[in-house]
C-alpha cells in the first residue's frame, strides 16, 4: 500500500498534476477593501444596518431598488448598490461602472424620494 501511493504521488508530475502549483504563484492577488472597510466604520457613514423598518422608508427603498434592478442599461455591479432610506432620507453607496450609471441611479431615487433627498455616495469604479 505504501508503494502504491509513493508511486501514485512521484507520477503527479509526469500527468501534468505537478502545474497546479506553479498556476497557483501566477494568480492575481485578492481585492483588499481595507479602505473601504475604514470608510464604513466612520460614525456618520450610513450603512445597511441603518435602514429603517417603517412602512414609509421600506417602501422608498423598495421601490427604488425595483427601478435599478428594472434597468438593464446599469451593470451587474450598478444593480447591486447599497440603497438605505431612514426618515425619508436616502443614501445611495457602493461602486458603478460608469458616470452614466451613478447619474442614472440617482435620477431614480430622486424621483420617489424627493429631490433633496438622496446623498449620492455612489463611487465610480476605477479601471
Amino acid at each position: 500500500m505504501k508503494k502504491t501511493v509513493l508511486a501514485l504521488v512521484l507520477s503527479l508530475p509526469l500527468l501534468g498534476l505537478g502545474t497546479v502549483a506553479m498556476a497557483q504563484d501566477s494568480m492575481p492577488a485578492a481585492p483588499n477593501n481595507t479602505g473601504v472597510n475604514v470608510r464604513d466604520r466612520a460614525p456618520a457613514a450610513m450603512t445597511a444596518d441603518q435602514q429603517s423598518n417603517t412602512a414609509s422608508d421600506v417602501r422608498i427603498t423598495r421601490e427604488i431598488r425595483q427601478a435599478v434592478v428594472k434597468d438593464q442599461s446599469l451593470s451587474m455591479l450598478a444593480h447591486n448598490v447599497k440603497i438605505v432610506s431612514a426618515n425619508g432620507r436616502v443614501t445611495l453607496r457602493g461602486p458603478v461602472n460608469t458616470k452614466r450609471e451613478k447619474f442614472a441611479i440617482a435620477r431614480e431615487a430622486r424621483a420617489i424620494a424627493g429631490k433633496h433627498n438622496v446623498d449620492n455616495q455612489l463611487e465610480v469604479k476605477s479601471q
